[in-house]
């Protein structure tokens, strides 16, 4: 797996995780986790794929609702996963169309709809590291 991957991957080997699982303990550990910190994360990786970070702006702000200064107060309050997305203005009504495995987990079977948007959204940045074309990871 390549450094950054999955900015979750990083966290759970970065607090020692023995082994992750799917389970209410883990996912309140993730939600605590600071978007303002993952979206760093984002940014690294997606730049090391000669990607930007007005594309991450761009999947992020279209899967979750927020203009641009809603998005960038986030980042300075330094609010944490579940707060990032419980404040969303609206999930975009195309997110059930992201599909596939993140970090070891079919998108569309998890059950925790909080932990679904995580994903959803760990998925668009991995699509555009992987040099996907916007139009294709935002659903058009």
């Amino acid at each position: 797996m390549q450094l950054f991957d999955c900015a979750i991957f990083f966290y759970q080997k970065f607090y020692n995780f023995k082994e992750y699982k799917m389970n209410q303990m883990n996912n309140t550990k993730i939600y605590q986790y600071s978007f303002a910190s993952i979206y760093r994360l984002y940014v690294e990786k997606v730049e090391k794929k000669g990607r930007t970070a007005d594309e991450v702006d761009t999947v992020i702000l279209w899967l979750t609702g927020y203009d641009e200064k809603q998005f960038r107060e986030q980042i300075d309050k330094k609010a944490d996963l579940e707060t990032f997305f419980t404040e969303a203005p609206k999930l975009n009504p195309n997110a059930s169309k992201i599909t596939g495995v993140i970090c070891g987990y079919r998108i569309e079977d998890i059950e925790d709809p909080l932990m679904q948007k995580i994903r959803y959204m760990d998925k668009l940045v991995d699509e555009l590291a992987k040099g996907r074309k916007m139009e294709k990871i935002l659903r058009e």
